[in-house]
């Protein structure tokens, strides 16, 4: 990483690039990155340059395995930027330590009307109304396959799984086929490195109905039975009190779940929000106003199921700070997307250099140290109040 091209290319986000962005509406330029990002990384010397500009590499200081899978830093691309894999060598190129794309259905979907996003430029957030849109599990599963393998070298994909936004996958039993329908294509083509159930994902036809215990049961039962051999994680709600979502732990615990991601988009719009936000705007929230419920929800988790579970942070991760507030309250890994979207690319090689920094400064020498040790913490915790 170039350092000082670093800031500076951040210096030409946020006074150029950004305020030219940020006049147009969201949706197209969301639509242009994509379209313009699935060219670019077409030409090796472009990436070789996004390397050299945007990405940091310490892998004695960053780099950790877990459950097998090793990451060569602890930051991710969370679902819903790439949500039909398209972009995978420049997330990659970026700086990202893994990437989530994503969600995808067993079946095509449109998503919902547009506008699919609005900006809340002082709350620091996106309203966010896609309604799951993606090509389809056949369709991506090509996708991937795609890419040369050696895309994946030091690089896991986790590949989001939903039901598809549709009135027929509305059923209790037609929502599970339509995830088991993914996971078994996913399952015979080999591709992804672990798989993520979104079973929160509050803009779709039939809510969210896997956020109760007994149907959250029916679902990882019918996902057990399929003997996957790939590490499984719980896109997680992010609104629901501690013993709601306690509950909902409690059953993941009794199945072959190996993480949970906390958490998804936030629904309940605050005073603050609501005077930024037009009320005919449809949609959940990403970003600040996701950060403390998320922050909480993993610190609860860790507290009450010690290492039971990998947690993935999301939400409101805007500094490196505020991702090692995660790791410290529980969190093996994070992902983050408006905190790119607001203050640019360079942020993730950021964020990472500056992790060295606090790590540093904390006597640790490998991030694994450091959720080991707040790991073990909460544990002797959980033991003491026992």
């Amino acid at each position: 990483m170039n350092i000082p091209l670093s800031k500076a290319t951040g210096a030409i986000y946020k006074h150029v690039a950004k305020p030219i962005l940020f006049k147009q509406k969201p949706d197209k330029v969301h639509e242009r990155m994509v379209r313009n990002g699935s060219r670019l990384q077409k030409y090796p010397l472009a990436m070789k340059a996004a390397r050299a500009g945007f990405a940091f590499k310490d892998e004695a200081a960053l780099g950790q395995t877990i459950k097998g899978i090793h990451f060569s830093n602890p930051v991710g691309l969370s679902a819903g930027l790439d949500k039909n894999f398209e972009l995978v060598t420049v997330m990659k190129a970026v700086g990202f330590g893994f990437m989530e794309g994503g969600s995808v259905t067993f079946h095509e979907c449109h998503g919902n009307p547009r506008p699919w996003f609005h900006r809340l430029p002082i709350n620091k957030s996106l309203v966010v109304h896609v309604g799951l849109a993606n090509k389809g599990v056949k369709h991506i599963i090509n996708t991937i396959q795609d890419y040369s393998p050696t895309q994946y070298t030091d690089f896991p994909l986790n590949i989001s799984v939903a039901k598809t936004n549709s009135p027929e996958a509305c059923d209790e039993q037609d929502a599970i086929d339509d995830y088991i329908g993914s996971l078994k294509a996913l399952k015979k083509a080999d591709v992804g490195t672990m798989y993520t159930l979104n079973i929160s994902c509050p803009n779709t036809y039939g809510g969210e109905p896997f956020t109760t215990p007994d149907r959250l049961d029916h679902l990882l039962t019918a996902v057990d039975a399929l003997k996957l051999t790939k590490p499984v994680f719980i896109k997680m709600p992010i609104d629901l009190p501690w013993p709601a979502f306690e509950k909902l732990v409690q059953i993941a615990d009794k199945h072959k779940v190996t993480g949970l991601t906390i958490g998804n988009l936030a629904k309940h719009r605050t005073p603050d929000i609501k005077a930024e936000l037009p009320a005919h705007i449809e949609g959940n929230l990403s970003g600040k106003p996701t950060q403390e419920l998320s922050n909480n929800l993993i610190k609860l988790t860790r507290e009450s199921f010690g290492k039971r579970f990998v947690i993935i942070g999301v939400g409101g991760i805007f500094t490196a700070e505020d991702a090692y507030t995660k790791i410290k309250q529980g969190a093996d890994l994070v992902e983050l997307i408006t905190g790119m979207i607001f203050q640019g690319p360079q942020l993730i090689g950021a964020i990472n250099r500056e992790l060295v920094t606090l790590l540093e400064k904390d006597g640790y020498t490998n991030i694994r140290e450091a959720v080991s040790a707040h790991c073990d913490t909460f544990t002797a915790t959980k033991t003491k109040r026992a």
